[in-house]
């Protein structure tokens, strides 16, 4: 591999991320370039945050020299993918791992991206404070420096697992029904903040099962207009009557209030409408960036989607996959299909794998998503929204005011599953662990350390860490309680899905 190696910021779009993160980039650079001085090799900087597909065009479009991605904080794939699709330069994406400033998100994200376009590359990542120091990160980063590549053990995957007679009738049965009516995702918008690993589009959706239907967002607004107030005034009374605590004007948030809450429930009943005409089973809802400064979070009604109790609610959840990501929102209807049929309450939570750590000799992730986690998880009563909380959600990110749908998860034996794209077809890992409840210091403490305005959960995911960073192919994962393993595996390989089990051996 050629000596010298180029090291670049892919950024987020936003000035303030960028802003904040500054320090820490700036830092991890120099571990960086300490690192690879000590493996001889010569690095240089290419200047400023990729904050643009077009600067990563013009940017690292150029470059034929190996090049290494500075990955800190939360950026988008294309200020990266689009610079160096179709080149065949060794890449490398370099991560920290931290909750409070999550380059392992981002890094996820991308990984998945630049897989979904069929580019080479590479991650890694470390804990330390002193990246040099770091014996086994030295090791990886020796074997990229001298080979363009990095591999990693992959006993932890398998592309096959036992299936009982009686989980694949279920899933027979399941997936008999998704043959005579086909399952319409309604869209709105398109994938959020550059994340386009989750979305499949009609031509492979229709493969497997599945289509979809987009809106454009603006009908949010334009029919919001002329909601009768009366059901916003009802929506308002069940959300409270049902237990949700709304905090409302504390921490210093003085714009959160009633009536911010009272426009998120507007555009809950404007959604609701849209999937009522549309006759549409699940949603991928945008949101983020273009109705950022025009209307308030949809976390809250996200939320409410999937949870069986909401305002006008039919009986069922109505799987919600927030950043309209298509590689939840498939696997969480499939799910919730199969927890319906064996008898399992039926919600299923939309998570970030936020960050993780040892607990108890076994490691932890902490899953943390804005707010596409139903009150289930917080309370395991399908009837009520006790457990719900609603803080504003950071002023820094959301400019207009607006509530999280968040809680602490409770414990429980849980399944898990994520659908990509690989090599032009859609793959589905899935996974089985356990919910677990920390001691109440620990959680504080790791909540703090990530967005405490944020739905929390700590899981055993059933794979060590170095599985999850190594192989995992998003920053996206679909959670239920109850073991419906075998099921999903049986259901994903009947509709079509290559299937990728990741468990420890032992399980």
């Amino acid at each position: 591999m050629k000596q010298r190696i180029a090291l670049f910021w892919p950024g987020d779009a936003r000035p303030t991320p960028n802003e904040l993160a500054l320090p820490n980039i700036t830092e991890a650079t120099t571990q960086l370039e300490r690192a690879l001085k000590k493996l001889g090799r010569e690095s240089y900087l290419i200047e400023g945050y990729l904050t643009k597909p077009h600067e990563a065009i013009e940017k690292l479009g150029p470059v034929d020299d190996p090049m290494i991605g500075v990955c800190v904080h939360w950026f988008y794939a294309p200020h990266t993918t689009d610079g160096v699709v179709g080149k065949e330069n060794p890449l490398l994406l370099a991560s920290n791992f931290a909750g409070q400033w999550p380059g392992l998100v981002g890094l996820l994200n991308t990984g998945a991206s630049l897989e979904s376009l069929d580019r080479p590359f590479s991650r890694v990542w470390t804990e330390a404070g002193d990246w040099s120091a770091d014996e086994h990160f030295m090791e990886r980063l020796a074997k990229w420096c001298s080979t363009g590549r990095i591999a990693y053990p992959e006993d932890e995957l398998a592309f096959h697992a036992p299936v009982s007679e009686a989980a694949a009738k279920i899933a027979s049965d399941v997936a008999e029904e998704i043959r005579r009516r086909r399952i319409l995702i309604l869209m709105l918008g398109d994938t959020s903040m550059g994340m386009i690993n989750g979305y499949f589009g009609p031509r492979l959706l229709n493969r497997y099962g599945f289509t979809e239907h987009k809106i454009d967002q603006a009908w949010i607004i334009d029919r919001g207009r002329s909601l009768d107030a009366r059901r916003i005034d009802e929506a308002f009374a069940f959300v409270k009557q049902s237990g949700v605590t709304f905090h409302w004007k504390e921490q210093g948030a003085a714009d959160f209030d009633e009536n911010a809450t009272r426009e998120q429930l507007r555009d809950y009943l404007v959604v609701l409408d849209m999937i009522g005409e549309y006759k549409a089973d699940c949603l991928g809802w945008q949101y983020q960036l273009g109705l950022i400064p025009l209307r308030p979070p949809s976390d809250f009604a996200e939320g409410l989607f999937n949870s069986v109790c909401r305002p006008e609610s039919n009986g069922d959840t109505i799987a919600c996959a927030t950043e309209a990501d298509q590689g939840n929102v498939v696997p969480m209807e499939m799910m919730k299909r199969l927890l319906k049929a064996k008898g399992l309450h039926q919600a299923v939570m939309f998570h970030d794998v936020r960050w993780g750590a040892q607990h108890d000799g076994r490691f932890l992730w902490v899953l943390l998503n804005s707010g596409s986690c139903g009150a289930y998880a917080f309370n395991h009563n399908p009837d009520t929204l006790e457990g719900v909380h609603s803080y504003r959600q950071p002023s820094a990110y959301f400019p207009t005011p607006g509530g999280t749908f968040t809680g602490e998860s409770l414990a429980g034996e849980m399944t898990w599953a994520r659908s990509y794209i690989r090599a032009g077809v859609l793959w589905m890992d899935i996974g089985r662990g356990e919910v677990v409840k920390l001691p109440p210091t620990i959680r504080d403490a790791w909540w703090e350390g990530t967005t405490r305005q944020w739905p929390f959960m700590a899981a055993d995911l059933g794979i060590s860490q170095e599985t999850l960073m190594a192989h995992y192919l998003s920053n996206h994962i679909a959670v239920a309680y109850g073991d419906i393993f075998e099921e999903m595996a049986a259901l994903s390989q009947e509709l079509g899905f290559r299937v990728r089990i990741m468990q420890k051996r032992n399980l």
